[in-house]
């Protein structure tokens, strides 16, 4: 039987939610075809959790552990890291080195990915609409005044690298704009600032094997809040809508865009690419999540339910689809 690691944890604020979605994935996967284990990297503590009370530290020479004088070998990793180092490629070199396959895109997909504003501009390159938007970087100065005249208001602040809506502001005041900043810097690395786009966000996820391309229903997000924030998007304060209430003409132009960027950025694995739908009925690409969230209640496993899919098949095919 297959060792399965299911590598969780990370060094950024989506911990606890990587950690839940370590949970979800174990209980997806086909206990009748794999042993799992899940593995939490968190700084330099690396852990294999065999039970609620038992844990391993792991040898980072080959990714083992052992117990009782023998070594316990991983035969694949799915990464359900939320940041780094699991979604930014550091992890994925790392797995690359030591010749581990694992479930999600490469190194350099990865990399691209993880960096808002560098894959936003990527992809607008290949025809993709997104906001516009200004990178800041540390030490850089900001005049407010500036900001509001390139992209108005309201306008977005977050990270550039953050996830799970940590840090985001919504700006509707020009004197809001440097706190913002200086909240987002909070998360780490650069931070964007984008412009507000009215509309209907919607969120479309799929992966592709050797053999088929499986692009799930859209799922429409409508949040009670301001925007889709952290209590949104974890206590409940959220309409999730699966298939998305928009025209069939519509929801396939989404799937085939879809396909192409996961192709454009090299993706391996379940991705979800997120999106606002202008008032002139135009997709904006808001970001593409090579990890994304896998809880129950998570988008992804909502859209293979609509899709009359069973996730255990679909971890198989992740996870086969490497090992073969």
């Amino acid at each position: 039987m297959k060792h399965i690691a299911i590598v969780a944890g990370g060094d950024s604020s989506e911990v606890e939610v990587s950690l839940k979605s370590a949970k979800g994935i174990k209980s997806f996967i086909d206990e009748t075809k794999y042993k799992t284990t899940i593995v939490t990297i968190i700084g330099d503590e690396w852990l294999a959790k065999v039970s609620d009370n038992k844990s391993y530290t792991i040898d980072k020479n080959d990714f083992s552990y052992t117990i009782d004088g023998e070594k316990q070998r991983f035969d694949f990793a799915y990464i359900t890291i939320h940041g780094t180092p699991g979604e930014n490629g550091i992890l994925q070199g790392y797995f690359d080195l030591i010749g581990l396959k694992y479930s999600c895109c490469g190194v350099l997909a990865a990399a691209l990915s993880f960096n808002k504003f560098a894959c936003n501009q990527y992809l607008k390159n290949f025809g993709a609409k997104v906001a516009q938007s200004l990178l800041v970087s540390p030490g850089m100065n900001v005049e407010p005044k500036d900001v509001v005249e390139k992209l108005g208001l309201p306008c977005f602040i977050k990270s550039n690298v953050g996830g799970s809506s940590f840090g985001v502001t919504k700006v509707k005041e020009e004197s809001q704009i440097l706190p913002a900043i200086n909240k987002a810097f909070a998360e780490g690395g650069d931070v964007i600032i984008e412009s507000f786009l009215k509309g209907t966000e919607i969120t479309c996820g799929m992966y592709k094997t050797h053999e088929k391309t499986v692009v799930f229903p859209i799922t429409e997000v409508v949040s009670e809040n301001e925007f889709f924030d952290y209590d949104a998007k974890y206590n409940g304060q959220v309409k999730e809508i699966t298939p998305a209430r928009i025209s069939d003409e519509l929801t396939k132009r989404v799937q085939e865009e879809t396909k192409k960027y996961y192709d454009i950025l090299g993706c391996k694995g379940i991705v979800r690419i997120d999106y606002i739908i202008t008032e002139d009925g135009v997709p904006h690409v808001l970001e593409a999540n090579t990890t994304p969230g896998m809880t129950p209640t998570s988008f992804i496993p909502q859209q293979v339910r609509a899709a009359g899919l069973d996730i255990k098949d679909v971890m198989t095919d992740i996870i086969e689809n490497k090992l073969n």
